[in-house]
């Protein structure tokens, strides 16, 4: 069971990796085998499916993505905490957007689902 203070650290730790647009440190929060699944996935990484799998794939998407988008900032607007995973809610590159994280024992990200206003 994940508690509030564990998701407030994550969710703390996590939007400061992206806005300092550090790839390992993101990276960091995830399990070698997480997969990412994002409509975004199917523009920039052209996967139909919209999902990859693991750290080498979605680290390239990633890396491609703070690229194209070098002003990229993320606000944090609020952390649900649910049995095994978390919500956070924020002001993105593309406006409102929400990510869900499902996460191991070891306390890291084995699923990630993007959705987006």
């Amino acid at each position: 069971m994940i508690d509030k203070a564990y998701a407030e650290h994550f969710a703390s730790d996590w939007i400061a990796a992206w806005n300092a647009h550090d790839l390992d440190r993101i990276l960091a929060h995830y399990a070698d085998d997480f997969e990412m699944s994002s409509p975004v996935i199917i523009k920039l990484a052209g996967e139909p499916s919209g999902t990859l799998q693991g750290k080498q794939a979605v680290g390239a998407y990633w890396a491609r993505a703070l690229q194209l988008y070098p002003d990229l900032h993320f606000r944090l607007l609020a952390t649900l905490v649910g049995v095994n995973s978390i919500t956070l809610h924020y002001d993105g590159v593309r406006g409102p957007a929400a990510e869900v994280f499902h996460f191991n024992r070891a306390g890291k990200v084995t699923h990630a689902y993007a959705h987006y206003a």
